[in-house]
């Protein structure tokens, strides 16, 4: 039996290798990679590599083995039909009879655009009849803390969210309670609300960064419109910026807010504090 990660080599995907690493010997672990030099690290150290892409169906034939627990890591084209192209592993788990299919999802509170993809693979995994497991993360610490730099240029936390708050916690807690479902039991048909412990508002971000910098930066809050087309502005295509502009308004509607306590109780422990992450981000 193997433990499989699909998007071995993203951001998320290589914490999960790198924490199962610590839990599972290496050649239990099968890394699904594009581009198998990006994980030549990971083949040095044992992991096997599967080459396949979400985008050619041929090439997930006889990735899966009876018994293997699967994770799917949802793909980031977002142009591609991501429903689609999760179907193609969903389809190839299932011809292979894996123990248990664990997916990468958005809170089930969440009606941005954003969502419509989770919400359409979580249909077609749930009709599939397999074992699985839906892990609906939150929002990450990083997809503020890894935008720093502008922040610090222009003094300014710019967002639409208004007055909304985020429970967001570190991809490697993310990672972690995928980890502990991969490696544990009895969580085949479980749906988990996967937030941070601690909710915050962008007053709270732009006020720890002015904090740990000794510069002077405040919470500018704009309208989706304005946000969508400062992104787009940056260079985020069309429908990512419109999309991305649409969390920010489920922000402000509080639909990032998971209270559910399942990220800190799958992994064991307190999730990672924002102001560490933001520590972390600016070399502290």
């Amino acid at each position: 039996m193997s433990i499989v990660v699909t998007g071995a080599t993203g951001h998320l995907g290589r914490l999960v290798v790198e924490q199962l690493l610590r839990k599972v010997p290496a050649e239990r672990i099968t890394a699904v990679v594009r581009t198998p030099e990006k994980a030549a690290d990971l083949a040095g150290r044992g992991v096997r590599i599967a080459v396949a892409d979400y985008n050619a169906p041929e090439t997930f034939d006889g990735l899966f083995a009876a018994g293997d627990k699967v994770l799917l890591i949802s793909g980031n084209e977002f142009d591609k039909g991501r429903v689609r192209q999760h179907r193609v592993v969903i389809d190839a788990a299932k011809a292979a009879g894996v123990a248990l299919l664990a997916y990468t999802s958005a809170p089930g509170s969440l009606t941005a655009a954003l969502a419509d993809d989770h919400r359409g693979t979580e249909e077609a995994l749930l009709a599939s009849g397999l074992p699985c497991t839906l892990l609906r993360n939150g929002w990450y610490h990083e997809n503020y803390t890894e935008q720093l730099a502008p922040v610090l240029e222009h003094g300014a936390v710019v967002q639409a969210a208004g007055e909304g708050r985020i429970s967001s916690a570190s991809r490697a807690d993310y990672a972690a309670a995928a980890v502990a479902v991969l490696t544990g039991e009895g969580h085949e048909n479980r749906t988990y609300e996967l937030g941070g412990d601690q909710a915050w508002g962008f007053a709270e971000f732009a006020a720890e960064v002015s904090r740990q910098t000794g510069k002077e930066i405040g919470y500018r809050p704009v309208s989706v419109e304005e946000y969508q087309g400062i992104l787009a502005g940056a260079g985020l295509p069309g429908p990512l910026a419109a999309i991305l502009a649409g969390v920010d308004a489920s922000i402000e509607k509080g639909e990032l807010v998971v209270d559910s306590g399942d990220l800190s109780r799958l992994t064991g422990r307190p999730t990672t504090p924002l102001a560490e992450s933001i520590a972390a981000a600016l070399g502290g």
